[in-house]
């Protein structure tokens, strides 16, 4: 079993733009385009689906994905412009957080409330 979460998004490209070229995303289709309506992300062995259908409705998914080093992956995003602001009163959004069921994490959300949410075991 498999499972590729689903996240709905109100501007495709701007979507597309935050997850390929912040975070470590590519096309699954190197064809696809923003005009698609539903666009596949993949990431190793993680798959995500954007999709602009329905936009309206139903926004805020949540997905884990579990990675082995949050602290680097946090520094690759900041540097390709991760903006941590807006979210300050959560100490997950703004760098790697160790968990008390051990596990170090790391949120990001991007603007349609969507939330990735990056874990290590320690």
């Amino acid at each position: 079993m498999r499972i590729v979460p689903l996240f709905k998004c109100t501007d495709m490209q701007a979507a597309i733009n935050f997850y390929t070229g912040v975070l470590n995303f590519n096309l699954k289709y190197p064809g696809a385009t923003a005009a698609d309506g539903v666009v596949d992300l993949i990431v190793e062995n993680a798959e995500l689906q954007l999709t602009i259908y329905e936009s309206h409705s139903l926004l805020g998914s949540v997905a884990n994905i579990w990675v082995e080093n949050v602290d680097g992956l946090f520094q690759l995003y900041l540097s390709r412009g991760l903006d941590i602001s807006g979210k300050e009163n959560s100490p997950v959004h703004q760098g790697p957080t160790n968990q008390t069921w051990s596990t170090r994490e790391l949120y990001v959300t991007d603007k349609d409330g969507n939330t990735l949410r990056f874990c290590q075991m320690l």
